[in-house]
């Protein structure tokens, strides 16, 4: 509720600089909005960001736990590719269902002979 609030008071502000002749009041106005664009824009970044962290984590992990060797190469596609990347990792990837190995607790393909974590059958 505090956003719109804010928002509001902004846009008042700027509309009250617009009508007036001052040129700070219209000046004030319009760092006032631009104040909260910078901020809302600044928090949809560092978010954007966290997202991608989390999806190159997710794409590292799974690929280890599936058994492909390659997991830092999956992470640089889908780092530079973004959702393309991450499109052709899906499709690529090894089909079949995550058992948690019973000597280290990780998970690891079912149809896998060993575990890739800890090496164990």
């Amino acid at each position: 509720m505090q956003p719109f609030l804010m928002s509001g008071v902004e846009g008042i502000l700027a509309v009250v600089a617009l009508q007036s002749n001052d040129d700070a009041a219209g000046a004030a106005g319009a760092c006032g909005c631009l104040g909260f664009m910078g901020l809302l824009g600044l928090v949809m970044v560092v978010g954007i960001f966290a997202l991608n962290i989390a999806l190159l984590v997710w794409v590292a992990r799974d690929s280890k736990n599936r058994g492909m060797d390659g997991s830092v190469l999956w992470m640089i596609l889908v780092m530079v590719t973004s959702i393309v990347g991450l499109v052709i990792y899906l499709l690529s990837r090894p089909k079949g269902d995550l058992v948690v190995c019973p000597h280290c607790g990780n998970k690891r393909m079912q149809a896998s002979a060993k575990c890739p974590h800890c090496g164990n059958a």
